[in-house]
């Protein structure tokens, strides 16, 4: 029978257990971790996020810091905010809510942020330390994944994981976690040839790709552990992911939902990113 990959549950505890050390350096009077969100404009999708993730850092006990600016604010205006947050010795980490209004420059601006704030794990430091299977600050959303398998007790070494998907964000650091946790990784991409062919072959396969059920039953490997990061509303209103869910459900070992899957981990791991930040600047010896 197949099996659910709680995203909502793990992250739930994840959050509890955050708390907790939290709570452990607010009695020895230490201060509360800090994040800091900018957002620009008012996309409705962005401010809901935004809500989800302060609500979160509530929970855990970390201090949100929310920085609306308009949607004809400057690009210059945005880097002084975040020139003047990389200075501010209450914020532990940063985030920049994407997307960002046309014309401006989003990797500059993600570049702008001090990489020990880098709680996104975007910037091109923690990206080279990940590439070099160092401590780092890793990118939420793979890191959320790797996470929820390990939650589930679902072998990563000696498998064959199948990304489909080559973005900045999720597809390339989630196919450098899985190699240095000893998978066997493929990335597959808009110019793979017979996609199908490919992801048959994965023991874990995640899709990445931003294209409302692409992945059907003709891509899944009997036994698969499918993880699905896409989201979308179908015709009818009703959220979707990048995986045909009813279409794979029986084949796969574990798969995640859509929603409840690997947003709530994303999520969870950018307050754990808070938190390995918030250790850095007070020295604080996690182990």
């Amino acid at each position: 029978m197949t099996k659910i990959l709680d995203g909502k549950a793990c992250a739930a505890n994840m959050r509890s257990q955050l708390q907790a050390k939290i709570d452990a350096q607010l009695a020895d009077g230490k201060r509360r971790p800090g994040l800091a969100v900018i957002l620009v404009g008012e996309d409705p999708a962005s401010a809901i996020y935004v809500r989800n993730k302060h609500r979160a850092c509530e929970k855990a006990g970390i201090k949100s810091m929310q920085y609306l600016l308009p949607s004809d604010a400057t690009e210059s205006q945005l880097i002084d905010l975040i020139d003047t947050l990389n200075e501010d010795p209450e914020i532990d980490g940063m985030i920049i809510q994407l997307p960002l209004p046309a014309g401006m420059d989003v990797v500059k601006i993600q570049e702008r942020v001090r990489s020990d704030k880098d709680v996104d794990g975007f910037c091109a430091e923690q990206a080279g330390l990940l590439f070099r299977n160092r401590p780092c600050l890793e990118s939420c959303t793979p890191k959320g994944i790797i996470s929820l398998l390990d939650a589930n007790g679902i072998e990563i070494e000696g498998q064959h994981a199948v990304v489909v998907g080559r973005s900045d964000i999720v597809g390339k650091p989630l196919s450098i976690l899985l190699l240095n946790r000893g998978a066997t990784v493929s990335i597959c991409h808009s110019k793979t040839p017979d996609l199908a062919a490919i992801t048959r072959q994965a023991d874990i396969l995640c899709v990445a790709t931003g294209k409302r059920h692409l992945i059907s039953a003709e891509h899944i490997k009997p036994g698969a552990v499918v993880v699905d990061v896409g989201i979308h509303r179908d015709d009818s209103g009703k959220l979707a992911g990048d995986v045909n869910y009813e279409d794979v459900v029986d084949l796969c070992s574990w798969i995640t939902p859509v929603p409840g899957g690997v947003g709530p981990m994303t999520i969870a791991s950018l307050l754990e990113n808070t938190w390995l930040a918030y250790c850095d600047h007070l020295g604080i010896n996690e182990a």
